[in-house]
């Protein structure tokens, strides 16, 4: 990888994890997980993303409706009444280094890789996508059976979407 796919990846890796806090904290949560990455992937300027969803026939709003949908459901699911909790506050900004999850961890982990592995070695946000895509479980991956999406196609979707942003490869 060269300097400039370097000094890339750190800027794109940056805002990432910035952005995956504070959409974390936007929903209440202190601690970001895959579904929040996804968020943040979502929230950058770089299309790649948006464009593999929309091959889906997804918006960034239906991620985020639906992800609000199932989080309702879980608290439904053990009991507490949604209708009656006041509305979520962010939650403080985090001090110290960077947190999350142990799966949010492994999802960015593997979107580096997967961003290594292709031409020009640049991390996209298709790659976080992907990386998402590929969970079994967890809150990202009901987000994305809820809204009916084949996981095996949003892959590639997302594989063609970062190709045909750079189709010399270079």
């Amino acid at each position: 990888m060269g300097i400039r796919a370097a000094i890339h990846d750190m800027g794109a890796m940056k805002r990432l994890l910035t952005g995956a806090e504070e959409q974390a904290r936007a929903l209440g949560e202190d601690t970001p997980g895959p579904e929040h990455l996804l968020l943040a992937a979502l929230a950058l300027p770089d299309e790649s993303a948006h464009t593999a969803l929309a091959a889906s026939g997804v918006t960034v709003e239906d991620v985020r409706r639906v992800l609000a949908e199932s989080h309702a459901a879980a608290l439904r699911s053990v009991g507490i009444d949604t209708d009656s909790i006041p509305a979520v506050s962010p939650a403080p900004t985090p001090r110290g280094p960077y947190r999350a999850s142990g799966s949010a961890n492994e999802v960015f982990q593997r979107a580096v890789a997967i961003a290594k592995s292709e031409r020009p070695g640049k991390l996209r946000t298709a790659h976080v996508l992907i990386a998402v895509a590929e969970l079994e479980h967890g809150t990202a991956a009901r987000v994305l059976r809820n809204l009916e999406i084949d996981r095996p196609t949003l892959i590639a979707a997302a594989h063609a979407a970062v190709r045909n942003e750079n189709p010399t490869g270079r």
